[in-house]
């Protein structure tokens, strides 16, 4: 059903090598893979025929070629804090070896050494929101898998932390917007491959 309000388009980027095989994958910047290229082709297709009163990408270079696959990147605004969080001492790691050296460690509770906070993460999300309901229409973002379900959780009112429920492939695409109205945050849609 389509919405009278305005609605936020989010895109995880197509996949890396460190996504593809489960590296926290921060602010190092890893190119996509063929088949993260390919993806992000398809994902022009899927977004055809709508409009966006703005386009935004995270810094990295993964996020800004899916925009400019996904025929956006003329478009995209780099906005810094849509940067992935920034996972200090684990960037590159997976999350069992993580475990190993920290049982019971989880990103959403407990953040990362030498890197962010489960708050500095969801104030920067909180910016980003503050941002997206100053726009009067339709925005499309592209970013990274752990900021973007911080994103989510912020929109609705959920602590930061919240963003652990949600889940997101790459080259997803998932849309938050309003259900009554404009005081209503939702999630519309999520994590549509």
């Amino acid at each position: 059903m389509a919405s009278p309000y305005p609605e936020i388009t989010l895109v995880r980027h197509g996949e890396t090598e460190w996504s593809a095989t489960g590296k926290h994958t921060g602010r190092t910047d890893i190119p996509l893979t063929a088949t993260g290229e390919d993806a992000a082709r398809g994902l022009g297709d899927r977004l055809k025929g709508k409009s966006f009163a703005a386009v935004w990408s995270s810094p990295s270079s993964r996020a800004r070629r899916t925009a400019e696959l996904a025929g956006f990147g003329a478009l995209a605004e780099v906005k810094p804090d849509l940067a992935e969080w920034d996972y200090g001492a684990y960037e590159g790691l997976k999350t069992k070896e993580i475990l190993v050296e920290r049982s019971g460690w989880n990103l959403y509770r407990d953040g990362c050494p030498g890197g962010e906070s489960v708050a500095e993460a969801g104030a920067r999300a909180d910016r980003v929101v503050q941002a997206l309901r100053a726009v009067n229409g339709n925005v499309l973002v592209f970013s990274s898998s752990h900021f973007l379900r911080t994103l989510a959780a912020r929109w609705l009112g959920l602590p930061a932390s919240q963003g652990a429920l949600f889940v997101l492939d790459t080259a997803s695409i998932s849309t938050l917007g309003y259900e009554h109205d404009m005081t209503e945050p939702v999630v519309r849609r999520w994590n549509q491959v």
